[in-house]
């Protein structure tokens, strides 16, 4: 039987979502800070539909898919941030400017939000025995 601790999961949720549409991700030296639609809009748009479902499944009570949802967001937010660092390391081809461009672009706060509420979500969720206690009889 599976399980919610609720307080986790709305929290992790709560995170999740202020963490996608406000937090920055990435600093850019003449822009300022970037969230994560101004970052990559392809990723931005993805991590909104996995959230969307994730509360879906929670509003619902599919506990099973709320876990499922859960661990491939943990998965999607640690591929997001590979994706990003490597875009980042490699955007013009050059060696001379891709080292110029890794230098000046700086990671924010927002990675370390995303990564508190995508791991709230995905250790809220846990399995449990039922234990059944015996009837006395009442002969």
């Amino acid at each position: 039987m599976l399980i919610v601790r609720k307080t986790n999961a709305y929290l992790g949720f709560i995170l999740a979502l202020i963490a996608i549409t406000v937090c920055p991700f990435l600093k850019v030296p003449i822009k300022g800070n970037w969230n994560l639609h101004q970052t990559d809009s392809r990723l931005f748009f993805i991590s909104l539909v996995i959230f969307a479902l994730i509360g879906f499944c929670l509003l619902l009570k599919q506990l099973r898919a709320f876990r499922f949802f859960a661990i491939v967001a943990l998965i999607w937010s640690v591929l997001m941030a590979a994706a990003v660092y490597f875009k980042s390391n490699n955007y013009f081809g050059s060696k001379f400017f891709d080292k110029v461009l890794a230098k000046t672009i700086h990671y924010q706060w927002g990675w370390i939000v995303l990564l508190v509420a995508v791991l709230l979500l995905a250790t809220s969720v846990r399995k449990e025995q039922l234990i059944v206690q015996p009837q006395p009889d009442s002969n």
